[in-house]
């Protein structure tokens, strides 16, 4: 497993929506179990193919908090939400693709997602708190789309302008 560097905010490949995976290949095994290590490395709870540079329908997740419980890493392949809760949901958010800028989003509490996993095969699962935040924010990565569009837009600009500057710094570290 090797880790990956996250691609930091602005970037335009964090706003493009990403292609289907056509079939389950050894590399994308690979990719997954890079981004599985560079996400608990970060560490975050998330993480999609496009945070790394990679334009394909891939998301990682495990938003187990106990650190004294297992890893519960979920590999998602193309994944779609077939159902959201009416119930709402408030969680303050972050992005690896973000760092140290949080904002709270509101979304359904519950979801139910498809995806084809790393088996080859299809599932299913109904999923509900940080989970289910975790889900619909990576999906939204796939989307081309990313949590600070969901603020206003001083907001969403004061945090962009925090993140150009971020960027600047660590350049010229």
């Amino acid at each position: 497993m090797t880790l990956r560097n996250i691609i930091l905010h602005p970037d335009p490949r964090l706003k493009k929506p990403c292609e289907p995976v056509a079939r389950i290949t050894p590399e994308i095994e690979t990719l997954a179990a890079d981004m599985l290590a560079t996400m608990y490395d970060a560490p975050g709870v998330g993480l999609a193919a496009p945070q790394v540079g990679v334009l394909s329908r891939l998301y990682v997740m495990d938003c187990e908090k106990d650190p004294e419980a297992p890893h519960t890493p979920l590999v998602m392949v193309n994944p779609e939400v077939t159902w959201t809760s009416e119930a709402l949901n408030t969680y303050e958010e972050g992005c690896l693709s973000i760092p140290e800028q949080y904002a709270d989003v509101t979304r359904p509490a519950e979801v139910r997602v498809r995806w084809l996993g790393l088996d080859g095969k299809t599932h299913e699962r109904e999923f509900e708190g940080l989970w289910a935040t975790c889900a619909q924010h990576e999906i939204d990565h796939l989307d081309g789309k990313l949590f600070i569009d969901y603020l206003s837009p001083i907001k969403r600009q004061m945090i962009t302008r925090k993140m150009v500057k971020l960027k600047r710094e660590r350049t010229r570290a």
